[in-house]
């Protein structure tokens, strides 16, 4: 990513997030949304939004209606910031954190698991 195109996803992350905060009038969206990283593509043509839907089980029918109302947050977006070409938005749920909570997972049950052995080999050793 250039210079240019973080700055520009930083920015639009800021107002999307503003915007979804003040609420979207599309009853499929529900829970808290969390906009956790925008990518943009090099001709600021498109912007990937990356979210997450917090309790997971709205997640689907969110994305859906994020999906249908892009159009109506694009507008709201482009009143905030002036970009000479304001790109269109494509949201997605972002897998990256799931994947993250995954692995950290992973490692605490492994620590605990070192943790019981070593009381187990502290035990048999007195």
């Amino acid at each position: 990513m250039t210079q240019r195109t973080e700055q520009v996803a930083s920015t639009l992350k800021r107002a999307v997030q503003e915007v979804l905060s003040r609420g979207i009038a599309d009853p499929r969206v529900h829970g808290l949304i969390t906009i956790t990283r925008v990518e943009v593509s090099p001709d600021l043509a498109n912007a990937t939004v990356y979210c997450t839907v917090t309790p997971h089980k709205h997640e689907e029918l969110s994305l859906h209606g994020l999906q249908s109302a892009s159009r109506w947050i694009r507008r709201q977006v482009a009143d905030k910031v002036r970009f000479r070409r304001m790109p269109q938005f494509r949201f997605r749920i972002d897998e990256q954190l799931l994947k993250q909570q995954e692995v950290l997972a992973s490692i605490a049950e492994a620590t605990r698991e070192d943790e019981r052995r070593a009381n187990l080999k502290n035990k048999k050793e007195n």
